[in-house]
């Protein structure tokens, strides 16, 4: 029997290849599993519970920010990623690898891809974890630009705006209509860093032709960038149709009961990218954890991810209701007198219903569903009023009315007054958000209350 003085540093260096290959044969395992199992199960087992947590079923909490180590050895080969461990929270936590290696799993379910995950404290912050590294100095591409759709989320727009062309002076090319593939192609050059896009995108719900933008992406050496927030892998799974990697501000839909802010970045292996090293190119979402999130520090807390990894449990069940009930009311409100237009990719009045047949399935049914939100204009008086808006949305009595959406609870947003509000008008109008635009995010509630409750507040407009 070894003891500690003869655990040295090719001792933990052969401890690190063990514990690397018992991963790989568990994520072989939930590879043949279907969505429901891999949701409820992830890459944790009763060996891993006998073994690190007293025989606990449920993946346990760590409220505990640093590891300690057997002896120096083991820390040195430990700390320089050359056995898998967590260190510090900053850098990771055993509470996040459980929801970082279901989500991947999710994320990449019915294909062969290999994905790995990190786990960030909300959703802008996994943004920007996933672009900073593509937009590092590099004399050979010197005048960096952004090729994004202009209908994201409000949070993104500022992003790319304020943060990244205001103040860094990089260029930013909005795609305004991103069903059409020719404006995407007229956006790239050499210099064009990366390519973003939302599926479906907050509020307008405008969707992209995943693979075909992917094609265009990956023929400059560049990656396609996916936020999937408002699909979930329950309908959509973007690195199976060529994405590089995928956003989730998972604080949403996925972890639906509404207890946590969180963010995931998910990269398939391998991406495509003229910038960076091999090591980044390979494992992007795993180089991101040991290097930049490391010292940037968009830690994500234990229980949020314990949270989350219990609401994800669930998630197919919830996004098959919620669709269900979007739908039906999509179908009321198209035919209602005080509305001018309902966006929602299952209407045939949807410009890309083709598009959104062919990329939004229920998992493990093959049944087009087309998630949870749609977004309503009311009818008014003159193009850039809100009367008639304010005055139905300040009579909802079931819907929450709250800056959110993805929840268990039927949430409604004017998002030209909060979630776009400092985009300016010109950004509004990019993103196509009217003064009249209520997002309408339909919760588990059964469908007949919600359509009461929206039409009794129709009623006072």
């Amino acid at each position: 029997m070894k003891t500690n003085k003869d655990k040295d540093f090719n001792y933990w260096i052969e401890k690190g290849k063990e514990m690397v290959a018992e991963r790989r044969q568990r994520i072989a395992r939930a590879k043949k599993w279907k969505f429901d199992t891999v949701a409820t199960h992830g890459l944790y087992d009763l060996n891993q519970a006998l073994r690190w947590n007293n025989g606990s079923i449920m993946e346990p909490t760590y409220l505990t920010p640093a590891q300690a180590y057997l002896n120096s050895a083991e820390m040195e080969v430990a700390l320089s990623y050359q056995m898998p461990n967590w260190c510090y929270s900053r850098i990771a936590n055993p509470s996040s690898f459980f929801l970082e290696e279901a989500s991947a799993l999710l994320e990449t379910y019915g294909s062969d891809i290999q994905g790995t995950c990190l786990a960030t404290a909300s959703g802008i912050s996994a943004i920007r974890t996933a672009t900073d590294p593509f937009l590092v100095k590099d004399g050979n591409f010197p005048n960096p630009n952004i090729v994004s759709s202009a209908k994201v989320y409000g949070g993104t727009f500022q992003q790319f705006r304020v943060r990244r062309h205001i103040e860094q002076g990089i260029e930013i090319r909005w795609v305004k209509e991103p069903e059409d593939l020719e404006e995407w192609a007229s956006k790239i050059d050499k210099n064009t860093r990366f390519v973003y896009g939302e599926f479906p995108s907050n509020p307008s719900v405008a969707i992209f032709d995943i693979s075909e933008v992917a094609k265009l992406a990956h023929e400059s050496g560049i990656p396609l960038i996916v936020d999937s927030t408002c699909a979930s892998p329950a309908l959509t799974r973007p690195l199976t149709l060529g994405a590089d990697i995928v956003i989730h501000s998972a604080s949403k839909v996925i972890s639906g009961s509404g207890t946590s802010i969180i963010g995931l970045l998910i990269s398939k292996m391998n991406i495509t990218s003229k910038i960076g090293t091999d090591e980044m190119k390979e494992d992007f979402a795993t180089w991101a954890k040991f290097w930049p999130f490391r010292d940037n520090g968009p830690a994500l807390h234990s229980m949020a991810a314990i949270l989350t990894l219990n609401d994800m449990r669930t998630l197919r069940m919830r996004i098959e209701q919620m669709s269900n009930s979007t739908f039906a009311l999509a179908r009321y409100l198209e035919k209602h007198p005080k509305i001018d237009r309902v966006h929602y990719p299952g209407l045939e009045s949807y410009p890309a219903y083709s598009l959104a047949k062919k990329y939004m399935k229920l998992v493990d049914s093959g049944k087009n569903m087309f998630g949870f939100m749609l977004s309503v204009e009311i009818k008014e008086d003159t193009p850039d009023s809100s009367t008639n808006t304010r005055k139905f949305y300040d009579a909802l009595q079931l819907a929450w009315r709250a800056a959110d959406l993805g929840r268990v609870k039927t949430v409604a947003t004017l998002n030209a007054i909060s979630t776009h509000q400092q985009q300016g008008e010109e950004g509004r109008a990019l993103a196509a958000v009217k003064p009249n635009t209520c997002r309408i995010a339909c919760g588990v509630e059964h469908v007949d209350d919600i359509i009461d409750d929206i039409e009794q507040a129709l009623r006072k407009v």
